[in-house]
């Protein structure tokens, strides 16, 4: 597997995101939590296309700043009694650097 390094763990802010910047198909949102997990999701709600990086990060999940719907971060679904899921997209962190799959990159949510 390929990895890509996208910016440094301290880059994203507790209970916050970042925006990985993809020249195909819709952002990814690179999340971090108050215990310091790193997840990465499209940045695309799948209710109504809400972008999740703006939403709040509470635990493994993200509130949609739309319609406050609940998105695993982990998985990418939608909480009950809501439905749906969005990309996920495998994390590794090293050294304190975030890396995303390349080949996730170039294909997931294009």
């Amino acid at each position: 597997m390929e990895w890509i390094d996208v910016c440094a763990v301290d880059d994203i802010p507790v209970l916050g995101s970042r925006i990985v910047r993809r020249p195909k198909g819709q952002d990814v949102a690179v999340f971090r939590n108050a215990e310091e997990q790193v997840f990465a999701l499209l940045d695309e709600c799948p209710h109504k296309k809400g972008p999740l990086s703006q939403g709040i990060v509470h635990g493994t999940t993200v509130t949609c700043p739309l319609h406050n719907w609940q998105i695993g971060l982990s998985d990418g679904c939608a909480r009950e009694p809501d439905v749906g899921c969005t990309a996920k997209f495998a994390v590794k962190v090293v050294d304190g650097r975030v890396h995303l799959n390349v080949d996730e990159i170039k294909t997931l949510g294009v």
